[in-house]
């Protein structure tokens, strides 16, 4: 554990040491496969792109801009914000938020005009409400089971937040050394295109890649 630590705490230490102060980091997290930056003024960095990329390319590691919590508007006033700098013919649908990571998710007819000219309605969104806008397209056809998920995504934010940090530990340890076994297993109809599931084990994990299942089957 330990070890694990040391590791993590010097891959925070790389990072901090080649972000902007102003943008006013606040921590540093590693939530499944990618590192999550956490600042006051995230608009700063998502601005200066070039800043994370170089960051990525010298640490071989995802990285991930997110709004610190203290900072953000209320979930209310945030819809209101997003309304008014929208053009009204984007066809906005619904919007919705996931308070464990700050992104909050606008669904429209029209995506590209809710992003606007090179991102221009993005921008003006981060800056004002402290939150990162995500926009998808609005569904052709109403799905329940759709909209059970997005519903999910709110409800259940602190134990997605959880599992994200126990993954991402695990994922950025140390790497580890000895025996190299590996076994994998073809289950479900592993021969049928989009069907296959297949087992991965080692002596300390089981990782179930794909899961393909036949729907009309009984």
């Amino acid at each position: 554990m330990t070890l694990t630590l040391n590791h993590m705490d010097k891959i925070r230490r790389s990072i901090l040491e080649n972000i902007p102060k102003d943008a006013e980091v606040t921590r540093i997290e590693f939530e499944g496969p990618a590192i999550a930056i956490y600042a006051k003024k995230p608009e700063i960095l998502i601005e200066h792109g070039h800043i994370i990329a170089d960051v990525v390319s010298f640490i071989k590691r995802r990285i991930v801009i997110r709004p610190d919590p203290d900072v953000r508007l209320p979930e209310e006033e945030v819809d209101k914000i997003i309304r008014s700098i929208t053009p009204k013919d984007a066809g906005i649908t619904n919007i919705f938020f996931d308070p464990s990571i700050g992104e909050v998710y606008i669904e429209a007819e029209k995506p590209g005009v809710v992003i606007g000219k090179d991102g221009v309605n993005i921008k003006k969104i981060v800056e004002q409400t402290k939150w990162k806008p995500l926009v998808l397209k609005t569904p052709a056809m109403k799905s329940d089971v759709l909209h059970y998920i997005r519903g999910t995504i709110y409800t259940e934010s602190k134990e997605r937040e959880r599992i994200l940090r126990t993954v991402g530990e695990r994922v950025f340890r140390p790497p580890t050394y000895g025996a190299r076994e590996v076994r994998i297993t073809a289950l479900g109809g592993f021969r049928e295109v989009g069907r296959s599931a297949i087992l991965v084990q080692t002596k300390e994990s089981n990782i179930l890649l794909d899961c393909g299942i036949n729907p009309g089957t009984s």
